[in-house]
């Protein structure tokens, strides 16, 4: 490269780390950077490595004339603009693996201390008294446990309980049942059924729209009475307020929290239980993985400075040159066509075909398929998932994926110029989505399954599948209305009249839970989906 790169290290990795970044680039410490310092200084370097502070703005993106990598120790990155980073050519990268085994020990550990009482114990014992009868526990041996996310950490999990001698079930929607059968987890089909077998349920699923209070009131009305609960994933997918009245009517035995829907969590009520494990969100803090997190940074950076392909990164935009700018709006086209999916069919994705047909099929379509990926997995991983990386998570679940391009179809069959097909099928699901760009290049779906439509992707939108037949449409829009939900754009699809037909629904606001079922209950209503794209 010449000149030695230099490099900002905006918060603390380990030393190791540092003197690999030593090996090959100027390296600045500036633990703890207020965010005036970092905008002011930014221009003089060529990478800037972070963790959850400071934030990345588009305003330190715009004064880093020379900014070609972000680095993230760890796993979300939440605190970097990441559209910002791609639209000025830096690479985000980030490290999501480091951390496995060490939050995987944490669930055990959090399991083992509040099965046993451990903590409790402790202080008395510290405190000069002794009293063993009050700290009656409860073995792992023989008990199920219930693993809500087979994924990395899950599997990990479910793995290292079975050598407790634990009956091991689990619930993910998104995993095909090869992967249970791998090991050793005994599928269920519903988060309830798992939720009424259990007598420990463990969280490992990222926080999604779907994830956010996906154990809740309803759930621990069903659960086993004495029922034992563990989240080392992410705060808010266990509702708080729900779980602080099982534990007052005595429904759930014992908690053991790594992570809360506010942290610090100074002030939040589950603190004065005394049947309460909790821990500062230690998930990642060992040794181990903080010296796994602060050495892949600085491999990622490195690499990411001289040009290479990196693992983990975050978005992509220093491949393909100028056709990028192109090949821009199919990429997110396919990224929604690929979101579709597990929003409308809820069932595992075992095989993707995706088809280019007319004028796309010329160009470099490998790109546009790892965009369709990472939609297809963004709402089962959430933002583990990248253009790099997309294809190896998609191989990991088992997933089976072809490209096929057709050239010399000028019309793709259907009046289009461009088109992109994608079928995708698992555990008895079909489904088949295909879209094209407007006049103006921005995406349009054209076809959800059997029915011809134009879509314009929104943030928030209905899927609705209902009879075609006269006063089905009007109390629909009307209890939107008394929901305060105002209707953006509808259209309806249907293939004979009379019969099924779905409507599609652009709305200004988010659609809760509570309005979708009311929606749902509606004389000619078959089922209402919620979809964001």
């Amino acid at each position: 490269m010449g000149e030695r790169p230099r490099i900002l290290v905006g918060d603390k990795i380990v030393d190791e780390a540092l003197e690999l970044l030593r090996q090959e680039a100027d390296v600045d410490i500036r633990y703890g950077i207020s965010q005036p310092e970092l905008e002011e200084i930014i221009e003089n370097y060529d990478a800037l490595i972070v963790r959850s502070i400071p934030l990345v703005t588009e305003e330190v993106l715009r004064r880093g004339k020379k900014l070609k990598v972000v680095g993230r120790a760890g796993n979300g990155v939440d605190n970097i603009d990441v559209e910002a980073a791609t639209r000025h050519g830096v690479v985000v990268v980030n490290t999501p693996d480091s951390n496995s085994i060490s939050a995987c020990e944490q669930t055990i550990a959090l399991m083992l201390a509040s099965a046993r009482n451990l903590p409790q114990a402790n202080n008395v014992v510290k405190g000069g008294g002794w009293g063993r009868g009050e700290f009656m526990g409860s073995e792992l041996f023989g008990k199920t446990v219930g693993i809500v996310g087979l994924g990395r950490i899950g599997s990990l999990v479910a793995t290292r309980l079975r050598a407790f001698g634990m009956r091991v079930i689990a619930y993910d929607p998104y995993i095909p049942l090869e992967r249970f059968k791998r090991f050793g987890a005994e599928r269920k089909e519903t988060l309830n059924d798992l939720v009424r077998e259990a007598d420990i349920i463990t969280v490992h699923t990222p926080k999604t729209e779907e994830t956010i209070g996906m154990i809740g009131a309803e759930q621990f009305r069903i659960a086993k009475r004495g029922v034992r609960v563990v989240n080392c994933a992410r705060g808010g997918i266990i509702d708080e307020k729900a779980l602080a009245d099982a534990l007052r009517e005595g429904i759930v035995a014992s908690a053991g929290l790594d992570v809360f829907s506010k942290e610090p969590c100074t002030g939040n009520p589950l603190l004065e239980f005394k049947n309460v494990v909790v821990t500062p969100h230690l998930g990642a803090t060992t040794f181990e993985a903080q010296r796994r997190v602060g050495t892949d940074v600085a491999n990622y950076v490195l690499a990411a400075l001289k040009g290479e392909i990196v693992p983990n990164t975050v978005n992509l935009p220093y491949l393909l040159g100028e056709e990028i700018h192109t090949l821009k709006p199919y990429l997110t086209l396919a990224e929604q066509l690929g979101r579709l999916y597990y929003q409308l069919e809820k069932a595992p994705a075992e095989r993707v075909e995706v088809t280019y047909s007319g004028g796309i099929a010329a160009k470099e379509t490998g790109i546009i398929t790892l965009a369709l990926l990472k939609g297809l997995l963004t709402p089962v991983l959430g933002d583990n998932v990248n253009f790099v990386n997309a294809t190896w998570l998609a191989e990991n679940r088992g997933i089976r994926f072809s490209e096929h391009r057709d050239e010399n179809d000028e019309e793709c069959h259907s009046g289009y110029v461009s088109l992109i097909t994608v079928r995708i099928s698992g555990n008895g699901s079909k489904a088949e989505y295909a879209g094209t760009l407007s006049w103006d290049n921005s995406p349009r779906i054209v076809k959800v399954n059997r029915y011809q439509m134009e879509i314009v992707p929104t943030p928030h939108m209905l899927f609705v599948d209902h009879i075609d037949r006269p006063g089905v449409i009007g109390p629909f829009a009307s209890t939107l209305g008394q929901a305060d939900i105002n209707i953006a754009m509808m259209q309806v699809g249907r293939c004979t009249r009379g019969e099924e037909a779905l409507m599609v629904l652009s709305v200004d606001s988010p659609v809760d839970e509570a309005t979708r079922q009311k929606l749902s209950g509606l004389p000619g209503i078959l089922n209402v989906k919620i979809v964001s794209l």
